[in-house]
C-alpha cells in the first residue's frame, strides 16, 4: 500500500512538473525525442504545429504593421500557397521581375508573420526583425516592402475569427483563400512531412516526422493523415479551414478559389486575381505573368531554390538563418496534380476520408460538393 502511495505521489509530482514547464518554458520540451516533445507540448495547452502563432492578427494588432491594400494569401495548407504567393508577386510587378531580383526567397519577399521562427520566438520580436534583419547583405525590408510595390504580400493559414476579415474600420486588407480536394491535401501532407529538413526538425523536437513508404500500403491512415482527421491536433488544417472560410466566400475583400479550377485555367486565374488586386494588365503582361506562374517555370534550376523557405528572423542556435531551409530543394514544386490522393492511398483510407468529409460537411451539400470538386459557387440563399 505504501509503495502504491509513493508511486501515486511521484506521478502527481511529475504531472505538476510537466505542467509547470508547459506554462513557463514550453520550448524546453523540444529537447526531448519525438514524439514526447510534441505530446508534452500539446498536452500542456500549446498549439500544434508548434511554430504557428496567431498574435499578428489579434485585436488591433494589424493596425500597427499593415497598410491599406495589403494582401494576405491565406490559402489552405498544401493547397497552392507558394504558388499563389509567387503569382501575386508577379502580378504586383506586372511581370517585370522575371529574373527574381526582388524574390530571393519566398520567406523574404512574401513574409509569413504568424510563423514562429525560433523556439523562443514571439510576434513582438519578430515584428521588429522584419524591419531590421539583413538577408544576404541587404535589408530584408527591401524585398517585402519595396517602394515600387502597389501592395505588400503576407502569408497565413489562419481563418476568419483569427484573421480580421470583417473588422470594422482600420486597415483595408484583402484576403486570398484557396481550398483543395481533401484527399489530395492528405496526400500532399504526406510527402510534405517527409520533405522537411533535419535542421528544421531539430528546432521543433523532431516535428513533423518523416512518413515511411510502407505506411502508404496500410489500410490505416499514416500519421500525416491521422493528424488532420476530425478530433486530432491538426484538424483545423483542412476541415476547420473549409468550414472557416466558406461563409466568407462572397465578401468583397475575399477572393476564394479552388485549386482544381486554378490548375484548369491558370490564365483565367491570373486575370481574376489581378482584377481583385486592382492591377490593370495588358494582354502581353497577362501572358508573361501566366508563364511565370506556371509550375514549369517555378521548377527551373535558377528558380526552384527560392521556394524552400528560410527562417530569416530566427535567432535559434540550431539554425543558420541565411542558409538553412525548412524544406528540401524542389519539394514545393513537384507535381501538384489533381487526383494525387486517389493514387497514393488504399481504398480503405480513401473511404475513411470520404466518411469524415460527409460527417463534417454533410450538413451543407453545396459546401461538400465544392470542397471536393471546385467549380462555380452555388447561389447564395437570401
Amino acid at each position: 500500500m505504501a509503495m502504491m502511495k509513493n508511486i501515486g505521489v511521484a506521478i502527481l509530482g511529475l504531472a505538476v512538473f510537466i505542467g509547470t514547464i508547459g506554462k513557463v518554458c514550453p520550448p524546453l520540451f523540444f529537447n526531448l525525442p519525438f514524439p514526447l516533445s510534441i505530446i508534452f507540448w500539446a498536452s500542456t495547452g500549446n498549439s500544434v504545429p508548434p511554430y504557428f502563432m496567431p498574435e499578428p492578427w489579434l485585436g488591433d494588432e494589424t493596425e500597427s504593421w499593415m497598410k491599406d491594400g495589403d494582401l494576405v494569401v491565406a490559402t489552405g495548407t498544401k493547397s497552392g500557397t507558394t504558388f499563389m504567393l509567387y503569382c501575386a508577386h508577379q502580378i504586383r510587378t506586372k511581370g517585370k521581375d522575371t529574373n527574381d531580383e526582388l524574390f530571393p526567397d519566398v520567406s523574404v519577399t512574401t513574409p509569413w508573420p504568424d510563423m514562429r521562427q525560433d523556439r523562443w520566438g514571439t510576434w513582438a520580436n519578430q515584428k521588429d526583425r522584419l524591419n531590421t534583419t539583413k538577408f544576404r547583405g541587404r535589408e530584408m525590408r527591401y524585398y517585402w516592402d519595396h517602394p515600387s510595390y502597389p501592395f505588400r504580400i503576407f502569408k497565413s493559414h489562419y481563418v476568419p475569427g483569427i484573421l480580421p476579415v470583417r473588422k470594422k474600420g482600420g486597415k483595408k486588407i484583402k484576403y486570398l483563400a484557396m481550398v483543395r480536394n481533401g484527399i489530395d491535401v492528405a496526400a500532399s501532407m504526406t510527402t510534405f512531412f517527409t520533405a522537411h529538413t533535419e535542421q528544421f526538425r531539430n528546432v521543433w523536437g523532431g516535428f513533423p516526422p518523416a512518413i515511411p513508404a510502407e505506411a502508404l500500403n496500410s489500410d490505416e491512415p499514416p500519421e500525416s493523415v491521422k493528424g488532420i482527421m476530425p478530433g486530432n491536433n491538426l484538424e483545423a488544417i483542412y476541415f476547420g479551414y473549409v468550414k472557416g472560410w466558406w461563409p466568407y466566400r462572397d465578401d468583397p475583400n475575399v477572393l476564394m478559389l479552388h485549386y482544381s479550377n486554378v490548375r484548369k485555367d491558370l490564365k483565367g486565374t491570373v486575370a481574376k486575381l489581378a482584377k481583385f488586386l486592382e492591377v490593370d494588365l495588358t494582354w502581353k503582361e497577362l501572358n508573361t505573368i501566366t508563364k511565370s506562374c506556371s509550375l514549369e517555370h517555378m521548377k527551373k534550376d535558377d528558380k526552384v531554390g527560392r521556394f524552400s523557405y528560410t527562417m530569416p528572423l530566427s535567432r535559434d542556435k540550431f539554425w543558420d538563418a541565411e542558409n538553412d531551409t525548412v524544406l528540401t530543394e524542389g519539394s514545393m514544386t513537384r507535381t501538384g496534380y489533381v487526383g494525387k490522393g486517389q493514387q497514393m492511398f488504399t481504398d480503405a483510407v480513401i473511404e475513411k476520408w470520404r466518411k469524415a468529409e460527409e460527417e463534417q460537411f454533410g450538413h451543407d451539400p453545396a459546401m461538400l460538393k465544392w470542397a471536393r470538386e471546385g467549380g462555380e459557387f452555388p447561389p447564395v440563399e437570401v
